[in-house]
């Protein structure tokens, strides 16, 4: 009899236990279920405040255009010079400068584009004699001077002890940087050669015209 009832009793206790396991995994879905929106807005709302703490850059183009001036070109570009100079930059120097100096080596390459404005043309700089077209052509000049900015660098910076750098001093050395490469290519004759180039094309331009004979002046 005793042995019946300790039987019982296990089993209303086993019985008891299943129970409690099956209602605490009920009641932990129907909370996992009603917590994902609260989990899902909280997310959102963190998202959003890293986006005001941390906000993205936007760049909003001004929609009018000013346009200041508008004017018929005609450059015939007849050579182009690519050229590398090497420009020491330095401020502060002497007995002091390895506390408050600075200096850097900057290496620079840049082109050169030269040819002949045929804006300046006049309708009297060409003139027929003898079946022969004499043309007077308006100096060669330079129309471009630019630097690479993906070839030129840096190559040293030395700044003092106490010092921080020029903020402008690389800047001076980039304008010193393109009228050096302004001056190289003017010394190797850049307009020389691009008033040769000029004669050349226009010289080919006017035989298909049906001009056999072209005599260019130079001068006034």
């Amino acid at each position: 009899m005793k042995t019946s009832l300790w039987w019982w009793r296990a089993a209303v206790l086993l019985a008891i236990i299943i129970l409690g396991v099956t209602l605490i995994l009920t009641v932990r879905n129907v909370l996992s279920r009603q917590l994902q929106p609260v989990q899902q807005i909280s997310g959102t709302l963190s998202t959003q405040v890293s986006r005001v703490l941390n906000p993205t850059p936007t760049i909003i183009p001004d929609p009018v255009t000013i346009i200041r001036e508008i004017r018929s070109l005609a450059r015939l570009e007849t050579i182009k010079f690519s050229v590398e100079k090497i420009i020491t930059a330095e401020t502060r120097q002497g007995v002091f400068e390895w506390l408050v100096g600075d200096s850097l080596i900057f290496v620079a390459h840049g082109e050169v584009i030269a040819g002949v404005d045929l804006n300046e043309l006049k309708s009297d700089d060409l003139e027929v004699k003898d079946g022969i077209l004499h043309v007077r052509l308006p100096e060669p000049e330079i129309f471009v001077t630019v630097l690479d900015n993906q070839q030129s660098y840096i190559y040293d910076r030395d700044t003092g002890l106490f010092s921080r750098g020029e903020v402008d001093l690389e800047t001076e050395a980039r304008r010193a940087a393109e009228r050096e490469i302004r001056e190289g290519a003017l010394e190797d004759d850049i307009l020389v050669l691009a008033g040769q180039n000029a004669e050349l094309f226009l010289e080919r331009m006017f035989r298909d015209l049906g001009y056999n004979r072209v005599v260019f002046i130079q001068g006034e």
